[in-house]
């Protein structure tokens, strides 16, 4: 009984997920709110990563879909809520939550709002700055193409899903290690589009023109730079694929800034 007991502490996990917690910040006076879900036993720096909605969204949407706390507990897990944004594509009149499309868009009030919850995080809570990560679907994957050309300085890597960088953001990227999540019969953000963007992100980090079976679901392309990418094509449509957040936290758990 007692071997028994001993095997199974061995085997529970070292740190536990904990819910996503409701906080609040001001960001140019206005109110904007976030789920964090924190490491529960752990005094280590740990690491950190954004989880961007969908337009029409929710940062409970994204916390049940992205499952990025319960993946990966030793993370500070952060999903953001958007405010209502002129769709590209959709809800032209912007009564709906999203994130801005471009540098400049609504006075750059997201990218203001992740300057300020970054800030907190550092000052409240212990991070590894090496391991700072994004991920986002849909106009949460283009708000995540836009932090890595504005803020990439900040991040080990990326992974966008159903999402374009868009001519003015992809021509910012610098080279890092990407997870791109494509659906082959997306009807909203065409496979064509995605397509030429994990092309230019591959020529952006000199990968190989070969690619090898990743995870037997996803294809790894190497970089001599160090920064490769993964391509998790998959035969849906815009939806976020059920497959998705574990390959994505894989990814993420084996890059680390230099």
């Amino acid at each position: 009984m007692l071997r028994a007991l001993l095997a199974l502490l061995l085997l529970a996990p070292a740190v536990v997920a904990a819910d996503p917690t409701r906080h609040e910040w001001k960001v140019n006076g206005v109110a904007r709110e976030g789920l964090i879900a924190l490491p529960t036993k752990s005094s280590k720096a740990a690491p950190v990563v954004f989880g961007f909605h969908g337009h029409g969204g929710s940062m409970k949407n994204a916390a049940n879909s992205f499952k990025l706390h319960e993946l990966w507990p030793e993370a500070i897990c952060v999903y953001l809520q958007g405010l209502p944004t002129p769709g590209k594509l959709t809800d032209l009149d912007g009564k709906r939550a999203g994130w801005q499309h471009a540098a400049g868009d609504q006075e750059d009030r997201d990218l203001k709002f992740f300057d300020e919850v970054w800030a907190w995080l550092k000052k409240e809570h212990k991070v590894d700055e090496k391991r700072v990560y994004c991920t986002g679907h849909s106009n949460g994957g283009s708000f995540t193409y836009l932090l890595w050309a504005k803020r990439g300085d900040v991040f080990a890597a990326m992974a966008p899903s159903a999402a374009t960088g868009g001519v003015a953001t992809s021509k910012s990227l610098t080279p890092k290690p990407a997870l791109i999540v494509a659906g082959e019969k997306d009807e909203l953000v065409k496979f064509e589009w995605q397509k030429a963007t994990i092309t230019y992100v591959r020529k952006l980090n000199e990968c190989e023109t070969e690619g090898k079976p990743w995870e037997k679901t996803a294809t790894e392309y190497p970089s001599k730079k160090g920064t490769p990418v993964v391509t998790f094509v998959h035969p849906g449509t815009h939806t976020y694929p059920k497959e998705a957040p574990a390959l994505i936290v894989k990814f993420l758990q084996s890059q680390e800034k230099k």
